[in-house]
């Protein structure tokens, strides 16, 4: 069974990891900008060491909170890293999705902000990419890669100034884009489905297609992760076609990335056809006008029979 995702730190921390675009002058000054698209691309963004976090030490297993221990206040001006444990296996390439766990720590107090990450089901995958933070601080690491790296100080547009911070951060894996799980028959009737080499389904309605009564599901391949719960949120791909005519009104795959919401924040054959299932599977779900939108007066779907082909990639327990 794979572990589940590792993501979002504390609410001191978010703003900075989730920053996309960020950069600092290590970035700048690595990045290649004739280097090709993948790993090429992380291993040139990775940023630097410098003083600041050459003065932080580290403690602590992987995959475990960490200790951070540094003389303060530390002058945390720009993103530094260095490795504390280099993991093995593939490097990472630009546009995969990782799992993580972290610990957080104020540069100006010590004082741990938070962790997050370390039990199952309290996060969601984060991309990668040259340009984020993610990017410059992983580079084109292994799994198994632990590092620490500071993070200055910011002041949001409202006044509000957060300090600068210092993070441990474990790379635990990468997160598959399209469903892993067993291959299962499909039940007869239902919409056949075909899936391209990179993931992307496709469908095809029967000859005597109709409408069902209620909302009916299948299991196309069933994943080995943990069950998705009422209230979850979901990191997912998918496709949406019409029953009248089979055509797509909706994809991830056409916007080239997975997507999250949470599984009582959609329509209801939606969340029927997510609760229960198990992370990696793929999932079928006809859906009718009533349990799709046929009480959004005016949409343009109003009337249709939905039809749904969802990897399940991930899951996020909701708080409480």
């Amino acid at each position: 069974m794979r572990h589940r995702s590792l993501a979002i730190l504390s609410t001191a921390a978010v703003a900075a990891l989730a920053l996309a675009g960020c950069s600092s002058d290590g970035a700048d000054e690595a990045a290649d900008p004739s280097a090709d698209a993948g790993g090429a691309d992380l291993c040139a963004a990775a940023v630097s060491a410098g003083d600041a976090i050459d003065a932080v030490e580290v403690s602590g297993d992987f995959g475990a909170e960490a200790k951070a221990t540094f003389d303060s206040p530390l002058e945390a001006t720009e993103i530094e890293r260095k490795v504390i444990i280099e993991g093995e296996g593939d490097e990472l390439e630009a546009g995969e999705y990782v799992q993580y766990a972290a610990t957080v720590f104020d540069a100006e107090t010590g004082e741990k902000l938070g962790t997050e990450g370390y039990d199952e089901g309290s996060a969601l995958p984060a991309a990668v990419e040259a340009e984020n933070v993610f990017g410059q601080v992983l580079g084109c690491a292994t799994p198994g890669t632990r590092v620490a790296f500071t993070y200055p100080g910011q002041t949001a547009e409202d006044g509000t100034a957060t300090a600068g911070q210092v993070y441990v951060l474990d790379f635990v894996e990468t997160t598959p884009t399209a469903a892993w799980g067993e291959d299962q028959d499909a039940p007869e009737g239902l919409p056949a489905v075909e899936v391209a080499d990179d993931g992307t389904p496709s469908v095809t309605l029967p000859d005597d297609f109709s409408a069902p009564d209620e909302t009916e599901i299948a299991t196309l391949k069933e994943g080995d992760g943990d069950v998705v719960e009422d209230g979850d949120t979901v990191f997912v791909q998918y496709l949406g076609v019409q029953g009248s005519d089979g055509s797509e009104f909706d994809s991830s795959w056409s916007r080239g990335a997975p997507t999250s919401f949470a599984t009582d924040a959609v329509i209801e054959g939606f969340t029927k056809a997510l609760v229960g299932q198990k992370i990696g599977s793929q999932v079928i779900a006809v859906i009718p006008a009533d349990e799709g939108y046929g009480a959004s007066e005016g949409h343009d779907l109003q009337d249709e029979t939905l039809v749904f082909v969802v990897d399940i990639l991930d899951s996020m327990h909701a708080a409480g």
